[in-house]
């Protein structure tokens, strides 16, 4: 939970200096709508995974807000901070869910292909705020199972198609074992289990 308040904590701090640089700097210096500090919403799809588990993806839910900070004609930093639904699903017609549930932090630097096109990557902080697994009518708590950090890289692309209206696909590997030592899951598994988590879905800059 402190990990949880830091980190949002940090992000309010990127905002609200954000947000006095934009003003300053309005005051003083003309811009171009382009170059100008943007915040923004998202949300959108989460097809996610599991390495080294038996299961197959799930679909889930992100959503949240961002700001995108120009740092130069060409090339921006993006801090985020998302609610994402994680996890996966069993095989063979089982409707059982391992359910994840995280805000997620990332910090995505972005550059601009051509005008409406741009390419990120960068590093992702995940705090985990619920683990269930849910069989049938039943919901077993896994949250005492799963590590509360989950560190990973995201890798997208995302396109413009006004000024305030895009779209972003991003693929965030899991570099963590999110399961404690002691635990398995239930599940036969080898070596590390990794959260893998692709996303598809809109952005809106104010």
């Amino acid at each position: 939970m402190k990990k949880i308040f830091l980190s949002l904590t940090l992000i309010a701090g990127t905002f609200a200096f954000a947000q006095s640089t934009s003003t300053s700097t309005d005051a003083s210096t003309p811009l171009t709508s382009s170059s100008k500090i943007k915040f923004g919403l998202k949300a959108g799809l989460n097809v996610s995974n599991l390495s080294n588990m038996d299961m197959n993806s799930k679909a889930g839910f992100y959503g949240g807000a961002f700001v995108n900070i120009p740092v130069s004609k060409d090339f921006s930093v993006q801090p985020e901070v998302l609610y994402s639904a994680a996890g996966a699903k069993e095989k063979g017609g089982s409707n059982a869910k391992l359910n994840l549930e995280y805000l997620s932090v990332p910090v995505m630097f972005q550059y601009k292909a051509i005008p409406n096109l741009y390419v990120e990557a960068g590093p992702q902080f995940n705090f985990l705020i619920d683990a269930r697994l849910k069989k049938s009518a039943s919901t077993g708590a896994l949250k005492n199972a799963t590590q509360s950090f989950d560190f990973g890289i995201g890798l997208g692309a995302g396109y413009y198609f006004t000024k305030n209206i895009g779209i972003n696909l991003r693929y965030n590997a899991g570099l963590s074992d999110i399961v404690k030592t002691k635990y398995q899951y239930g599940y036969d598994r080898e070596g590390s289990v990794k959260n893998g988590v692709f996303q598809v879905g809109v952005n809106y800059k104010f």
